[in-house]
């Protein structure tokens, strides 16, 4: 099956595109796009993918699924394009990340800026329909984001993995700690934030402590 995406993980992920759960998700993907709004738009589906190219991730962050809302989504978890108006759990990621390294709160919610530098910026389901969050939950994309963390987490060294609130952290359970940084925490939202447990976590600093230790450049965050 030809797939649209950065030739690097085009290649790492080989062993996908030809899999039964994948030809049934694209046939269903497909569908979906042609009979009613999905988001993000179709050819930014792999966008976390195509801004960083396999061998030069350095740090994932695990989103659930995309923004439901129009003209939100946009293929990189929590990030929303310049001139859209910035979703509660990414002005939370901004504000820990103004408090932890003392970068100036952003004018706009873009992380396309962290995807250059290697952050891979992950949701575990890649589409969703318009108004209805988790609508494409448990049609293969789960299967397909398990196998991307596993190919980083066992043929990539020294990655940073953040991984926020329940979910994210079952679905890195079999990362390998004492090969990698795993950084747990709750949810930005700000009905888990609020309540402790992301706020004061300094996962940004952290993970380019990390970084630095292992040689490798810091993300400019």
């Amino acid at each position: 099956m030809t797939v649209r995406i950065e030739e690097s993980w085009k290649e790492a992920l080989s062993s996908e595109w030809d899999a039964q759960y994948f030809k049934e998700l694209t046939d269903y993907v497909r569908q979906e796009y042609a009979s009613r709004q999905v988001f993000p738009p179709g050819r930014q589906i792999f966008a976390a993918f195509d801004a960083a190219p396999f061998d030069q991730v350095k740090v994932v962050i695990l989103g659930q699924d995309p923004y439901h809302g129009v003209g939100q989504a946009n293929g990189l978890c929590f990030s929303v394009n310049d001139g859209v108006a910035m979703p509660p759990s990414l002005i939370n990621i901004f504000k820990e990340v103004h408090d932890d390294v003392g970068a100036p709160l952003p004018v706009n919610g873009d992380l396309s800026r962290w995807a250059r530098q290697g952050v891979l910026l992950l949701n575990a389901t890649l589409t969703v329909a318009a108004h209805q969050p988790l609508s494409h939950q448990g049609k293969g994309w789960e299967t397909f984001t398990d196998h991307v963390i596993s190919k980083l987490a066992t043929e990539r060294d020294h990655l940073v993995f953040m991984l926020w609130g329940a979910y994210a952290k079952r679905k890195g359970e079999f990362i390998d700690r004492s090969r990698h940084l795993v950084l747990t925490a709750s949810h930005p939202s700000p009905l888990s934030a609020n309540r402790g447990g992301f706020f004061g976590m300094h996962h940004f600093s952290r993970a380019n402590e990390y970084l630095i230790q292992h040689g490798k450049t810091p993300i400019v965050w």
